[in-house]
């Protein structure tokens, strides 16, 4: 199983055959993510294959790492396999046991 961990959460858990790795970034199944430590960002970015990204906060515990997990909700045809997956970033431990 992989793991993205954040102050003592574990923010989504998943076989590893399930993730798609890409560009450096591991994405988790839509299915595989705790949404109740997501909460909605204003914050987008566009990537020029995979297009407009969309940002969450992570809330856990009262603290909260702005922007640290992004997602493609309507992604280019190129990057149609990751619509929806959730990737980590800004201290989210990915761990792999």
């Amino acid at each position: 199983m992989v793991k993205a961990v954040w102050n003592g959460a574990v923010l989504a858990e998943v076989e590893k055959k399930r993730l798609i790795l890409l560009e450096g970034n591991v994405y988790f199944p839509p299915d595989s993510v705790n949404k109740k430590y997501l909460k909605e960002s204003d914050i987008h970015s566009t990537c020029p294959w995979k297009g407009e990204a969309s940002y969450y906060d992570i809330v856990v515990n009262g603290k909260v790492n702005k922007d640290a997990a992004w997602y493609y909700p309507e992604p280019k045809d190129a990057a149609k396999h990751i619509k929806g997956y959730v990737a980590f970033w800004k201290g989210v431990e990915i761990i792999d046991e």
